[in-house]
C-alpha cells in the first residue's frame, strides 16, 4: 500500500466518482480505477459500492478513509516540518462560520497579509461541523467555529466573544410577535440554530416553521423582508439595525454569550505561518 494510492482512495470517497477524482488529481480515469481496484485486491476486500450515481464507501471504505486521513495528513505535516523555515510562508488553509467570515475576519485577514504577503491566505466558509471535519481530516489548519469544542483530537482558543440576539424585521413591535414569525436558519450542524433550538425548548415552543438558507446574505434579506427571524451575533446585524432594516431584541443571558473559537489537531504541526495568525487572534494577546 502506497501513499500516492491512499490519496487516490481519499478522493475518490471524497468525490463519490471516478470522474471527479480524475479531474481534481489530473490523472486519467484508467489510472484512478486501477489503482483503487489495486487497493481492494491487496486488502481482500470492498472499497466501495459501484452505483449509477457514482461511488460510495463501505464499512470497510468508511475504516480505511480514517486511516488514510491519518497516514497523509501526517505525511503532509513532516514535509512542512522539514520544509518551513521561521519566516511564514507558503498555503495556510483557515476555515469559518459565515458570520465570522463577515464580520469578524476581513481586518484580521488584511493585517496578517500585510506583514506576512509569502503566505497564501484561504478561506473556507461552512456551519461548525462541517468545519470541524475539515480540521480532523487535515483538510484546514485551523478553523473559526461558533461553539466549545470537546473532541479529543481538537485544541481550541477564545477567538472572539459575540452577543447573540433575536433578528426580526423592522416592523416587528416585540419579541413575542418576533417569535411568532418563520425562523430562518442554516442547515442542520450550526452553533446558532443549535443555541436558538435549545431556548425555543425550554419556553415550550417545541415545533417552530423552519426555513433553511444556505448563505447569510440570503438570511438577513429575508428578515429585513419580514420574511421570518434568525438568531445572530448582533455584530453582524449592526449596520442593518442601525439603517432602519432589522430589529433587533435581546435573549436571557444563559443563552445570549457565546465564543467563536479557533480549532486545529492536538497532533498537527504548528508553521510559522499558523503561530504567527494565532498570536494575532484579539482574546489570544
Amino acid at each position: 500500500m502506497e501513499s500516492p494510492d491512499l490519496r487516490v482512495f481519499q478522493m475518490v470517497a471524497r468525490e463519490g466518482s471516478v470522474t471527479k477524482a480524475a479531474q481534481r488529481l489530473g490523472y486519467v480515469q484508467s489510472n484512478i480505477t486501477a489503482r483503487i481496484r489495486q487497493l481492494e485486491s491487496e486488502l481482500q476486500t470492498v472499497l466501495f459500492y459501484r452505483h449509477n450515481r457514482g461511488m460510495s464507501l463501505t464499512s470497510s471504505g468508511k475504516t480505511l478513509l480514517a486511516y488514510a486521513d491519518k497516514i497523509v495528513g501526517l505525511l503532509d505535516e513532516a514535509f512542512l516540518a522539514f520544509s518551513s523555515s521561521g519566516e511564514p510562508s507558503g498555503p495556510l488553509l483557515i476555515g469559518s462560520t459565515q458570520t465570522a467570515a463577515a464580520v469578524r475576519l476581513p481586518k484580521l485577514l488584511a493585517c496578517y497579509y500585510e506583514q506576512h504577503s509569502n503566505v497564501q491566505l484561504s478561506l473556507t466558509t461552512g456551519h461548525s461541523q462541517f468545519l470541524i471535519e475539515k480540521v480532523l481530516h487535515y483538510e484546514l489548519d485551523g478553523a473559526f467555529i461558533g461553539c466549545s469544542c470537546t473532541h479529543p483530537e481538537l485544541v481550541s482558543i477564545p477567538a472572539f466573544q459575540e452577543e447573540l440576539v433575536i433578528a426580526a424585521g423592522p416592523n416587528v413591535a416585540n419579541l413575542a410577535e418576533a417569535l411568532a414569525k418563520p425562523i430562518l436558519v442554516f442547515s442542520s450542524g450550526c452553533s446558532y440554530r443549535d443555541v436558538l433550538e435549545g431556548w425555543l425548548q425550554s419556553i415550550g415552543k417545541m415545533q417552530p416553521t423552519l426555513m433553511e438558507f444556505g448563505m447569510l446574505e440570503a438570511i438577513i434579506g429575508g428578515i429585513s423582508a419580514g420574511l421570518g427571524i434568525s438568531l445572530m451575533p448582533k455584530a453582524v446585524v449592526h449596520k442593518h439595525e442601525a439603517d432602519g432594516l432589522i430589529r433587533t431584541f435581546e435573549i436571557p443571558d444563559h443563552y445570549r454569550h457565546i465564543h467563536t473559537e479557533f480549532i486545529t489537531r492536538k497532533d498537527a504541526f504548528v508553521s510559522s505561518s499558523l503561530s504567527t495568525f494565532m498570536a494575532m487572534l484579539p482574546e489570544s494577546r
